[in-house]
């Protein structure tokens, strides 16, 4: 008895092209130019059997694509849709995830994790870890914030931000502030340096060895720092520093000093002091707004380079390497580039409030 007639494979000029080309290609996935190599020798008038034992497959698989081929053209040759696994998790047990994990606490903690939200809904972790990335919730961070409530805080932006970016002709502009109580830290028990593959080790306790405050002023176009160091932090402290700054200022050119709103720099001895000098201006900052004075920056790369890891037996060896860290960076400046405008930051704050009244406001109210 005759076996079943194999499909004729005829290819147009176009076809033949194509299909040359993807076997050719290096990028072409590779089951799309097994697919082409077994139409092309097809094609030639060989048999599935040949086929396939030419190309090491079976046969049946070179029966499939002879057939695809022939009733779908090149189309045939990709794979079809396939629907997969039904879904196990509905849009309201979503929506329960979603609003449990807005609008509830767990008994037992101030947020939720992946396994306790599980637990509660009847998920499994992965399901609940799928649901909180598609949706952006991630309940074990935390961010702060602080809003200035200061009246004046739309005029004191627009005039520290315009000096930043456009200072007066021939003019210093120094950022001014005190990092007060940096303490003298000394770790209980040696450290332990590091070594291949392993980290630098310290204990986690330590011995108090006094504090010093320091008095800095970066001059915002040069990121040079004037600083020194004081037991305690009080007007005449400040008063003293000021005049270490006078003293190192050129004669001439006016001096604009930005500086917070803490009651020392507020006293009625620098008022006078300041009162003397026509041509130093003073420009406070907004209250609860650090982050507008460039010398905060600073204190931060002090803090991050110098003190978070430094180990201190006496104030005397903090406050020299608090001056050695000065004059290293007085060594090779590099100034701090404002980027946003008076109207950018504004803005911004105005975008943050407006969220901010969206997420707490209560329906019906």
């Amino acid at each position: 008895m005759a076996g079943k007639q194999a499909d004729l494979v005829v290819l147009s000029d176009e076809d033949r092209r194509f299909l040359e080309a993807q076997v050719r290609r290096h990028k072409a996935p590779r089951s799309l130019s097994d697919r082409c190599r077994m139409v092309l020798l097809c094609a030639h008038g060989l048999q599935s059997k040949d086929v396939a034992e030419r190309l090491g497959v079976h046969e049946h698989t070179v029966g499939k694509w002879r057939r695809r081929f022939v009733q779908d053209g090149i189309e045939g040759l990709t794979d079809e849709y396939r629907a997969g696994r039904p879904r196990t998790v509905s849009d309201a047990q979503v929506a329960q995830v979603i609003e449990r994990t807005l609008n509830t606490t767990p008994k037992d903690a101030t947020h939720w994790s992946i396994r306790s939200m599980a637990a509660q809904c009847g998920l499994s972790h992965t399901t609940i870890r799928r649901i909180w990335g598609a949706f952006g919730l991630q309940p074990h961070r935390s961010e702060t914030f602080k809003l200035s409530t200061d009246p004046l805080f739309v005029d004191k932006v627009q005039d520290i931000v315009g000096l930043y970016m456009s200072p007066p002709n021939r003019a210093i502009v120094l950022c001014v502030d005190e990092k007060s109580q940096i303490q003298a830290l000394d770790r209980e028990q040696p450290v332990l340096a590091m070594a291949p593959g392993v980290a630098e080790r310290r204990t986690h306790t330590y011995v108090r060895n006094g504090t010093t405050s320091l008095f800095a002023a970066l001059d915002v176009a040069t990121d040079a720092v004037i600083g020194k160091c004081y037991k305690r932090h009080r007007a005449s402290e400040f008063l003293d520093f000021l005049k270490r700054i006078d003293s190192e200022m050129p004669k001439g050119p006016d001096v604009h000093l930005v500086m917070d709103n803490y009651a020392t720099h507020k006293t009625p001895r620098i008022k006078t002091w300041l009162a003397r000098r026509p041509h130093w201006h003073v420009h406070f900052t907004p209250t609860s707004a650090s982050w507008i004075n460039q010398v905060e920056w600073w204190f931060a790369e002090l803090t991050r380079k110098q003190l978070q890891r430094g180990v201190h037996r006496s104030t005397a060896e903090l406050e020299a390497d608090i001056t050695a860290f000065i004059a290293a960076h007085n060594e090779n400046p590099k100034p701090y580039r404002w980027v946003k405008s008076a109207d950018q930051i504004l803005a911004a704050v105005k975008r943050f409030c407006q969220k901010t009244m969206m997420l707490t406001s209560v329906p019906g109210d």
